[in-house]
């Protein structure tokens, strides 16, 4: 030790910390080349790189153990990692190759599976919830599980299946609402208008109950992915599939009601009209004068020239509505006009 401190107080440094050695440091050459002569006698094990980029020689010590193989032990934790043998260290990459595989593969029959336990378990309840909620009455109280129907919606879209469930949702709604055009063309023209209110109104009482169990669904799909609501999704369906194909039948009798009156109950032609508008608000140029009737600012802006035109229009309606029976009741306590 007395020796080797005596050689190294002859080794010096610049002042880059560059270290010459003295004369006296053959000694410690001499020295570490007996040892890296040992150490290259041993077989070194040849290591694939590990993730991160370097290589698992340089992340640890090799010990030698008494069984024949090596083992690591990790350079920062001091710690033995599990040991690796000739064949794991030189083996190609067929087995990473070969994990992979196996990894697509489960993860193709997962899928599969969870596509069959939507298909077998998820979407039948909820068809058979909206088969329920679509035929209902608004007067009529019809007992469903919406906590249930909220589950498995959650669950679906949880699951990755939120395009598949909007997907099923859609063809269901399409296909009731065939099977109520169907029957709306087969009404009779004098029932024709108050069917069709029913059906406008029935469809849209089953969306309140539709669309809050299917918030899951909207929220993390439709309004995030494809920017859209699922009611107004629903309502076009409406408007596509049922009062577009009509609208040519039902608006010649919706101008002959208004023009013949409450031979149409009002109720029925306001809530006809109000829902057309909704639907497509440029049905209103095919009826100006029976849409400006219910929804306001369809006619252009008065003007101070046309207002005698205006009177004279008042004035005929009072005296339609008094020749039909409405008379405009005692008018004995009135006023009389100063120009009497």
């Amino acid at each position: 030790m007395e020796a080797m401190e005596d050689d190294g107080g002859n080794i010096k440094d610049d002042h880059n910390h560059n270290y010459c050695a003295s004369s006296s440091s053959s000694k410690v050459r001499t020295y570490l080349s007996s040892q890296l002569s040992d150490a290259a006698a041993v077989p070194q094990p040849v290591c694939l790189p590990v993730p991160g980029g370097e290589p698992a020689t340089r992340r640890g010590k090799v010990w030698s153990g008494s069984s024949g193989g090596s083992k690591f032990m990790d350079s920062d934790s001091g710690s033995e990692s599990s040991e690796v043998s000739e064949t794991d260290c030189t083996a190609p990459s067929a087995a990473v190759e070969g994990k992979f595989t196996l990894d697509s593969t489960s993860k193709f029959l997962l899928n599969a599976m969870a596509v069959e336990d939507y298909r077998k378990n998820h979407w039948p309840n909820l068809e058979k919830a909206i088969d329920r909620l679509l035929i209902q009455n608004p007067t009529d109280h019809i007992s469903v599980s919406y906590a249930q129907i909220y589950s498995y919606v959650y669950k679906c879209v949880c699951q990755q299946h939120s395009e598949l469930l909007y997907s099923d949702l859609t063809l269901k709604i399409i296909s009731h609402l065939q099977q109520v055009s169907t029957h709306l063309q087969a009404s009779p023209p004098e029932n024709f208008i108050e069917n069709f209110n029913v059906a406008l109104t029935q469809y849209t009482a089953s969306l309140q109950c539709i669309v809050p169990v299917f918030m899951y669904l909207n929220k993390f799909y439709i309004e995030s992915k494809l920017n859209r609501d699922l009611r107004e999704d629903l309502m076009k369906l409406f408007a596509d599939h049922v009062a577009e194909k009509h609208v040519n039948t039902l608006m010649p009798l919706l101008i002959k009601a208004h023009s013949m009156p409450f031979q149409v109950q009002p109720s029925t032609m306001a809530s006809v009209v109000k829902g057309l508008y909704s639907l497509r608000p440029e049905w209103a140029q095919l009826a100006p004068a029976l849409f400006s009737g219910f929804i306001p600012q369809i006619n252009p802006p008065a003007v101070e020239s046309l207002l005698p035109d205006y009177a004279a229009h008042d004035q005929k309606l009072q005296m339609e509505l008094s020749m039909n029976g409405f008379p405009r009741g005692d008018q004995s306590r009135k006023r009389a006009s100063e120009d009497s």
